[in-house]
């Protein structure tokens, strides 16, 4: 599994008194961000239901691409793991990881990548590895995996995280996935275009084009815009036309209720 590729629970408030989850809420806005894309790489957890959900919405014709080889998956049950054999139900192809790689990824064949990481910058730069000194950290993350590959050759990547001052900071304790490096103009042209799109369990952000900065484009229900500042560790830039974020319907939350992650493990 590649670091960063799965999303715990958000940080904000819950919205269980609005008939559903912070994570619920995440996944239904995550889900709508992949209409009209074709090809996605994606990892389990939260990433996975949201990409499912918009199979059975807004994309029905999303391909999905799992780091161990499978492209084309349609799991029958939600995977355990990136490695899960229920990954390879009525998958249009299985092949090593590093066929899907060369072949598919580095080729320029994905549309989407969705990460997430431990922190991100105001740039979208993504962070896997350590919190605290690099040769003596504090905490010791996952690593890589395949994110950095993912970041780089990826046509866009959406990023699906929770928000909090330890995880959205003005300094990465390490740049595990590059986002827009330091601004508009230091991303290689070569590369895929990086970040467009990040979803927290307080809002959905893009990127303005001019800076290569984060900017907040819509607030979730019942979320002021004094408590994404108090979650953000930078000056964050706010879109002058902000708006809501739409909850998730019924029918969003029947899906992932009944048939994505019935035991509600990463959604409750």
């Amino acid at each position: 599994m590649s670091a960063g590729e799965t999303g715990g629970a958000p940080g904000g408030p819950g919205g269980a008194e609005r008939g559903y989850t912070a994570t619920e809420m995440m996944i239904a806005v995550a889900a709508r961000q992949l209409e009209g894309e074709r090809v996605c790489f994606v990892g389990v957890g939260p990433p996975n239901i949201a990409c499912n959900l918009a199979k059975r919405t807004v994309a029905p014709d999303l391909q999905l691409v799992y780091e161990a080889g499978v492209f084309g998956a349609e799991p029958a049950r939600l995977p355990l793991s990136i490695g899960d054999p229920t990954l390879v139900t009525g998958a249009l192809s299985v092949t090593s990881m590093f066929e899907l790689f060369a072949y598919y990824l580095q080729r320029g064949l994905i549309d989407v990548g969705f990460l997430a990481g431990a922190q991100i910058d105001r740039f979208g730069n993504l962070n896997t590895t350590v919190i605290g000194e690099y040769g003596a950290p504090k905490v010791r993350l996952p690593g890589s995996g395949g994110a950095c590959e993912i970041a780089i050759n990826a046509r866009k990547v959406f990023v699906l995280m929770p928000q909090s001052r330890r995880s959205f900071v003005e300094r990465l304790d390490f740049r595990t996935s590059p986002g827009h490096l330091a601004g508009a103009g230091s991303r290689p042209a070569h590369w895929g275009a990086g970040p467009t799109v990040v979803v927290t369990g307080l809002g959905v952000y893009g990127f303005d084009e001019s800076t290569g900065e984060m900017e907040l484009r819509s607030l979730h229900p019942g979320v002021s815009l004094e408590e994404v500042r108090d979650a953000t560790g930078w000056d964050l830039r706010v879109a002058a036309d902000l708006a809501e974020t739409r909850p998730p319907t019924s029918e969003e939350l029947r899906l992932i209720r009944e048939e994505l992650d019935p035991a509600g493990i990463y959604t409750r």
